[in-house]
């Protein structure tokens, strides 16, 4: 029996209760659709600790729910160090997320982090932060990350497939 590789992911917002788990439970839920969710171990933090140990906000849970996704167990916590060794890809939010991630690698973790949008292919954008908006914001920010999340699988997928064939992408 032949056993697949596994990649992981590690998303990344402020303070881990909007963005990040949102982005964590839309991605799990594009690669179920795909039949690839056992190919990827998948998490979400936040470059903050002040909501460690929180539930998702209300609206990011509410969010998910309408489009059938449960991300309601999911709890908040702060990236840990050994993070930048166990993820293969961290993907921050906004570049305020990636540059406080790339100030607290070690250097040879550095090139794996990446802007979520941007890794996707949407260059110069960045996944606003909601907390202070209200539900459409959440509802904006849900379909920015539904369609970076179907882009980056199929990236993902494609990366996969070949390193499962021998050959090389140049996909990263």
């Amino acid at each position: 029996m032949r056993v697949e590789p596994q990649k992981s992911i590690l998303f990344v917002c402020l303070g881990n209760i909007c963005r990040s788990p949102l982005a964590e439970g839309v991605f799990r839920d594009v690669l179920a659709s795909r039949g690839l969710e056992h190919r990827f171990v998948l998490d979400s933090a936040g470059t903050g600790g002040w909501h460690a140990g929180s539930a998702p906000d209300p609206r990011s849970v509410e969010i998910a729910a309408r489009h059938g996704i449960d991300i309601s167990s999911q709890q908040a916590r702060k990236v840990a160090l050994d993070d930048f060794s166990r993820f293969d890809l961290i993907l921050g939010m906004d570049r305020s997320n990636v540059a406080d991630l790339k100030a607290a690698a070690p250097h040879e973790a550095r090139e794996r982090i990446h802007l979520f949008l941007e890794f996707a292919g949407d260059r110069g954008r960045e996944v606003p932060d909601p907390y202070y908006g209200g539900a459409e914001g959440f509802a904006s920010v849900y379909r920015m990350i539904r369609d970076a999340s179907e882009a980056i699988a199929t990236r993902l997928d494609g990366r996969v497939a070949a390193s499962e064939s021998g050959h090389a992408s140049s996909t990263t």
